[in-house]
C-alpha cells in the first residue's frame, strides 16, 4: 500500500491531499487566515465561571468565548498555575522544571467555581476548532507532541500507547525515555516509537524541550489573548503523524515550500528527504494527478460506490445521515439477501473513506440496505470495524439495529471539509434566468454591423448554437447571404454545441474573440448615427 502527499500552495492557504494507491482518502484546507488551530497554546481570560455547567468561558480572543469544563483542566492544573504566577512576577528564570516543586493533583470531582475566578489569567490549549456557531473547546492538560513521543509538563509519569503489544518493546522504551526525559515532564510514547533506537527518541525529545522553552520565553512577555506558541501547520503535522515506511512521494508546487518541507524532514525524518519533490510543470498539481476529478466526484451529494451502488450524504446541525442505495446492482445476486449484503460490504467500505476525507465527526447515522440475516448484519459491522482501523480519529461504532442503521460518533476537533460541486451554469450566470431567445437575432444583426460598418472589420467568424447555425444558414437566400449582399462581406457561421441557445462569440481573421460591446450600447450607437444622417 502506498501514500502518497500532495500539497498544493494558493493565496487563500495550502490544499493538502493524502493518495492511498492512488485514490484520495483525505483532504484538508489549511487556510492562512486560522488564527485558533487544534494545538495552539494560549494566555486566556477568565470570563465566566458557570456552576451549571462546571465550566467557564475564557477570553482567547475569538469572537466567541472558548469553552472550558472542569474535566479539561487536568491533574496538573494547580503546579500550572503556580508556574504562570511564577514566570509573570518573574520569579521562575528558566524553562526547566528540575527546581520546581509540584503541587497536589487536581481533585477529579470538583467545582470549577472553587477553582477559577473572573479575570484570572490561565494558559489553555485548543482541543476542538470553532465549529459553526461554538467557539472553541480548550484544555489546561498542556501536551507538545512529536514524531514518536508526547511531552506532558508537570508530571513524571512514562505511559505506552496500548497498540505497543509486546510487553518487552514496552518495557524497553520505558527504560529509554526514563534515561532521557527532563526532570517534571511526563512523556507518552507513541505507537510509531516502536522498534526505534535512543538516539531517534532523543532528537525527538530535544525538539519538544525545546518547543518549551519557546512557551516560556513568550509567556514572560506575553499579553492576556496572547499565542504563546502555535502548533504545527496541517501539513507538517500530517507529516509528523503519518510519515512511515509506505510513503512513496512527497510533492509540492512551490519553491518556499520546498524548502520549508525539507528544513522540517531534516529535523524529523532525515533519510526521508529523498521523498519530497518540486513539482514545476505548467498543468497545476492537481490537475496532474487527477486529484481535482476526484474531489468534484467525491465531495457532492451523491457518491458512486466502486463496483455497484451509490450514496446519498446529507449533513444537518445534528448530525451526517448517509443513505446507501443499491443503484444498478440489484438482478446480479440470486436472491434479495445476496444482493443487500454484496452491496452493503462495498458501501461499508466508502463509507469509511468518506468519513475521513470529509472528517465527519459528532454523530453518524449509515442507513445500510435492509439485512434479515444476523449473520449478514455482523459481517457488515465487522467490515467498518476493519476498515476504520486506519483511523486516527477516536470512534465508537454500535452494532446495525434490525432496521439496517449503523450508528458512529467519530472525534470532531475540525469543522467538516466541504467542498461545492456544482457550478454556475455558463449562460444564466448563476441566475436561472436567460434574455428572451426571441431577442439574440437582433443582438446579432447589431453586433455584425457595428462591427462591418462601423469598425470596418473583416474576415470575421461568428460561432453560435447549432440551432442558430441552421437559422442562419440554410434557405434559398439565406440569412448568411443577405449580410453578404448588405455588406459585401462574407461571414462565416460556425457552430459551437459548447454555447448556449443564447450565446454567440465572433473572432476576427487572426483567430482572436473580439470583444463586443453590449446590445444596448450598439443599438444607441446606431441610433446616434441615424441621428446625425437625418441633422
Amino acid at each position: 500500500m502506498s501514500n502518497e502527499l500532495i500539497i498544493n500552495s494558493t493565496q487563500e492557504g495550502e490544499r493538502i491531499a493524502l493518495l492511498q494507491d492512488k485514490r484520495l482518502i483525505e483532504y484538508h484546507f489549511d487556510r492562512n487566515d486560522t488564527n485558533y488551530s487544534v494545538g495552539d497554546i494560549f494566555l486566556g481570560t477568565v470570563k465566566k465561571v458557570m456552576p451549571g455547567l462546571n465550566a467557564a468561558f475564557i477570553d482567547i480572543g475569538y469572537e466567541k468565548d472558548a469553552f472550558l469544563h472542569y474535566g479539561d483542566l487536568g491533574e496538573q492544573f494547580p503546579s500550572l498555575s503556580k508556574w504562570v504566577r511564577g514566570v509573570q512576577s518573574q520569579k521562575i528564570t528558566v524553562g526547566a522544571l528540575k527546581a520546581f516543586g509540584l503541587e497536589g493533583p487536581l481533585d477529579k470531582v470538583g467545582k470549577a467555581a472553587d477553582i477559577l475566578k473572573k479575570g484570572q489569567q490561565i494558559v489553555v490549549q485548543i482541543v476542538k476548532e470553532p465549529i459553526s456557531t461554538k467557539g472553541p473547546r480548550l484544555s489546561t492538560d498542556i501536551s507538545m507532541a512529536g514524531r514518536y513521543l508526547v511531552l506532558v509538563p508537570f508530571s513524571n509519569t512514562i505511559s505506552v500507547s496500548k497498540k505497543i503489544v509486546s510487553k518487552a518493546e514496552r518495557e524497553r522504551l520505558k527504560r529509554l525515555i526514563a534515561s532521557i526525559k527532563p526532570e517534571n515532564f511526563g512523556v507518552i510514547i507513541r505507537t510509531v516509537a516502536e522498534g526505534r533506537e535512543v538516539a531517534e527518541l532523543d532528537r525527538d525529545m530535544q525538539s519538544m524541550t525545546s518547543k518549551w522553552d519557546q512557551l516560556f520565553t513568550a509567556l514572560r512577555s506575553a499579553k492576556p489573548n496572547d499565542k504563546v506558541l502555535g502548533e504545527l501547520g496541517r501539513t507538517s503535522s500530517m507529516l509528523r503523524d503519518m510519515l512511515n515506511e509506505s510513503f512513496d512521494a512527497i510533492t509540492v508546487d512551490t519553491p518556499a515550500r520546498y524548502e520549508e518541507m525539507r528544513g522540517y524532514l531534516e529535523q524529523i525524518a532525515p533519510d526521508k528527504i529523498g521523498l519530497l519533490k518540486h513539482y514545476t510543470g505548467k498543468v497545476k498539481v492537481f490537475e496532474h494527478l487527477g486529484i481535482e476529478k476526484q474531489l468534484k466526484t467525491l465531495f457532492g451529494k451523491t457518491v458512486t460506490v466502486p463496483g455497484g451502488g451509490y450514496l446519498v450524504i446529507e449533513h444537518t446541525e445534528a448530525l451526517h445521515v448517509i443513505d446507501v442505495n443499491s443503484g444498478n446492482k440489484s438482478n446480479q445476486e440470486s436472491d434479495q439477501e445476496a444482493t443487500a449484503l454484496m452491496v452493503n460490504m462495498l458501501a461499508a467500505k466508502e463509507v469509511a473513506r468518506q468519513l475521513r476525507l470529509r472528517d465527519m465527526g459528532g454523530i453518524i447515522v449509515v442507513d445500510f440496505i435492509d439485512m434479515k440475516s444476523a449473520e449478514s448484519r455482523k459481517k457488515v459491522e465487522d467490515a467498518v470495524h476493519s476498515i476504520m482501523k486506519l483511523d486516527k480519529a477516536r470512534y465508537t461504532i454500535l452494532p446495525i439495529t434490525k432496521f439496517g442503521l449503523l450508528q458512529i460518533t467519530r472525534q470532531r476537533v475540525r469543522p467538516a471539509e466541504n467542498i461545492v460541486t456544482g457550478e454556475a451554469c455558463p449562460t444564466c450566470g448563476g441566475t436561472g434566468k436567460i434574455s428572451a431567445s426571441i431577442q439574440v437575432t437582433d443582438e446579432i444583426d447589431n453586433s455584425i454591423e457595428d462591427l462591418l460598418v462601423t469598425q470596418n472589420q473583416a474576415g470575421i467568424t461568428l460561432y453560435v448554437h447549432p440551432f442558430l447555425h441552421a437559422y442562419y444558414t440554410k434557405g434559398l437566400v439565406s440569412k448568411q447571404m443577405k449580410w453578404y449582399l448588405k455588406y459585401y462581406k462574407w461571414i462565416k457561421v460556425v457552430k459551437d454545441t459548447s454555447l448556449g441557445l443564447t450565446d454567440y462569440r465572433i473572432e476576427d481573421e487572426q483567430g482572436e474573440e473580439i470583444e463586443l460591446h453590449s446590445a444596448a450600447a450598439a443599438m444607441a450607437r446606431l441610433q446616434d448615427r441615424e441621428i446625425e444622417i437625418t441633422d
